[in-house]
């Protein structure tokens, strides 16, 4: 519609003789997007985008849709006989047309406060694997048919359900998925990162934009798979996929930019796709060929004449002993190649980059460096966190302490929303967890208390996605089902839960168990649109188990006991490390009251631990404690 419409002087003339034309980044304004997107679902039975939407002056419903031509074209109308046909309806009787938008305004209002509430039960769960198994692709990986999008917020939930339950499906589900799209060309082998979605159910075919969002939950997931399994390729993939986000998506200050055009030169996927002849010109006709036999880069292309590089047909592995190869080498030659590959492309004229910087996106890109500090015992990555989070208390806090949406250029502009915040306080769980440093569960209160003054319901629970603070637009919508990013109602219900968990304050286990009741009958209307919710409500059925170690954090056995518990696979379990340094044990017990007492009893390290409501004798015989927790060995990070 930009190239056929906006950009069209006819188009543009007869928009500005009779409208005030207003363009919405929708990522900035969600708000807006998805009060539009729900008009726009009511009057038409479904949504998308481009949105087009005719409002009265005060913002009303007249009409809405999605993608017109400019003129009617096989029975579609064109967007001008609709500025038409509108702007001679409102000559003639505009007081008829505004009382039919109030009208609708208010038959609509139900659709943006609706809530389910009910009780979270384990029959919902249940239901919800059913539900992803009846349309899982045993082939790909994946759910339903093309186009097929990741959705790492579905995978977590079946890693937690199928690690739990002995439901070694559900596990498979999630490792087939994660490693159809690793092998597909929706995945950039050559300069890493994933790309929005695939047009095919073999994952092969990109829509060729890459989002912060996606990466960073995708990072989050194959890191929870390889904690899981162990699986060395699976940490491999996170640490290319961080990469990426650090050379193609990261500013000076740390900060990171959304997105990647899918276009170059105004051609999608150009500046992704390769033919045997500019393979063979970077790695020379023997290496070249065998390159090209493995990723599938042929004379006829997969892709509009040329190829995306892909693994569709085999791994690495099989490519290797089909050809006679010793598989750790022939990966590491692949691997150089891709390097020379990559220096070739940066020649390219690349695509644009989206360089804003977006205050959820960036919290999720802090929570998977957080996660990546703690799995692989890589301290560099929590850097990399801090960083981000760093720029969003400097740059895009208010000094009222009211968080903001987006920065470029220097400017902070937007209310932050509700999700907004919910990804910030997930960033700052995750960063305690991967520092145990108390300063960090502070900032994870201090952001969620500043959430529930501005969002919370008090009357029928849930949080409205605009603030109290927010300019009155048509309504104040809950959202709770997820999308491509996960519901921040889901979010902030399995924060409010590790919340509870660390600090032992029932206070905060109400406030998760009143969110949860909320929403939760969307579990069983939607359960594949519902997967934050399910990871939240199966975080809460699972009994409490809270790990407090006790030392010195500079003692040898402290460091070792910390290493084994964090590389470990306890999605459900609340680590605390309370310092024998007098001041930072006070800064946690200020949070953790119960932590004051559990003093170390040795100079090495004392565990302390509660499992369903009923807690052990102190032990310093912290190797068989966790042994029993973990079993004898937790998954080592590679060498790198």
């Amino acid at each position: 519609m930009e190239r056929e419409s906006f950009e069209d002087p006819e188009v543009a003339d007869l928009l500005n003789r009779y409208y005030v034309a207003v363009k919405v980044d929708r990522e900035e304004r969600p708000d807006i997007d998805h009060i539009y997107m729900t008009v726009c679902q009511a009057l038409t039975g479904s949504g998308g985008w481009p949105l087009t939407v005719i409002t009265t002056p005060d913002g009303a419903p007249l009409f809405a849709g999605t993608y017109f031509p400019k003129r009617r074209r096989f029975g579609r109308p064109g967007l001008m006989d609709i500025l038409e046909a509108i702007a001679r309806r409102w000559a003639e009787d505009a007081e008829a047309m505004v009382a039919s938008a109030r009208k609708l305004t208010e038959v609509l209002r139900p659709y943006y406060t609706a809530i389910a509430p009910g009780e979270p039960t384990l029959e919902q769960l249940k239901q919800a694997v059913a539900a992803f198994r009846d349309t899982f692709d045993p082939v790909y990986g994946g759910f339903g048919q093309a186009p097929k999008f990741p959705v790492p917020h579905n995978l977590m939930f079946l890693l937690r359900w199928g690690t739990s339950r002995g439901d070694k499906d559900a596990v498979d589900m999630v490792l087939r998925t994660l490693e159809g799209m690793y092998r597909g060309g929706v995945y950039d082998h050559v300069g890493f990162g994933f790309a929005r979605y695939s047009t095919d159910d073999r994952w092969l075919v990109p829509h060729f934009e890459k989002m912060l969002y996606d990466n960073a939950l995708l990072t989050l997931v194959y890191l929870e798979a390889y904690q899981c399994t162990g699986e060395a390729w699976l940490a491999q993939v996170a640490r290319d996929v961080m990469t990426y986000v650090e050379a193609e998506l990261t500013g000076p200050e740390g900060a990171c930019y959304s997105a990647q055009d899918a276009d170059a030169e105004g051609v999608e996927g150009k500046y992704y796709v390769w033919t045997p002849d500019e393979v063979m010109q970077v790695l020379g006709p023997e290496d070249g060929t065998l390159y090209c036999r493995c990723y599938g880069i042929t004379p006829e292309g997969n892709f509009e004449g040329r190829s995306i590089p892909n693994l569709v047909a085999h791994t690495l592995d099989a490519f290797a002993c089909a050809n006679g190869l010793d598989p750790d080498a022939w990966k590491k030659r692949v691997r150089e190649w891709n390097e020379r590959l990559r220096a070739a492309r940066s020649l390219r004229v690349p695509p644009a980059t989206d360089d804003k910087v977006l205050t959820g996106w960036n919290s999720l890109m802090a929570a998977a460096y957080a996660r990546a500090a703690k799995v692989l015992q890589e301290p560099r990555r929590a850097d990399a966190a801090r960083r981000i989070l760093s720029f969003i208390e400097t740059h895009l806090t208010r000094p009222d302490g009211r968080l903001l949406a987006r920065y470029r250029d220097g400017e902070a502009a937007h209310l932050a929303v509700a999700d907004d915040y919910a990804y910030l306080v997930w960033a700052w769980l995750e960063m305690y967890d991967a520092t145990l440093d108390p300063a960090c569960l502070r900032q994870a209160l201090t952001w969620q208390q500043r959430m529930d003054a501005l969002f919370w319901d008090e009357a029928d629970g849930g949080y409205f996605l605009c603030g109290s603070d927010a300019e009155a637009l048509l309504a104040r919508p809950k959202v709770d089902e997820d999308g491509a990013l996960p519901s921040g109602n889901a979010v902030t219900a399995w924060n409010l839960v590790r919340i509870a968990r660390l600090t032992g304050d029932s206070a905060w286990a109400d406030l998760a168990e009143r969110e949860l009741r909320t929403f939760s009958r969307r579990i069983s209307e939607y359960p594949m649109g519902a997967g934050m919710w399910l990871v939240a409500a199966w975080h809460a059925m699972q009994p409490p188990l809270e790990i407090v170690l006790s030392g010195a954090r500079s003692h040898p056995e402290a460091r070792e006991a910390v290493h084994a518990l964090q590389t470990a696979w306890l999605p459900h379990a609340a680590v605390l490390f309370r310092d024998a340094d007098p001041t930072v044990a006070a800064a946690l017990a200020q949070m953790a009251p119960f932590t004051a007492s559990q003093v170390p009893l040795t100079d090495g390290v004392t565990v302390y631990r509660c499992s369903g409501f009923a807690c052990q004798s102190p032990t310093t015989n912290w190797r068989a404690a966790l042994a029993d927790l973990i079993g004898p060995a937790a998954p080592q990070a590679d060498p790198q």
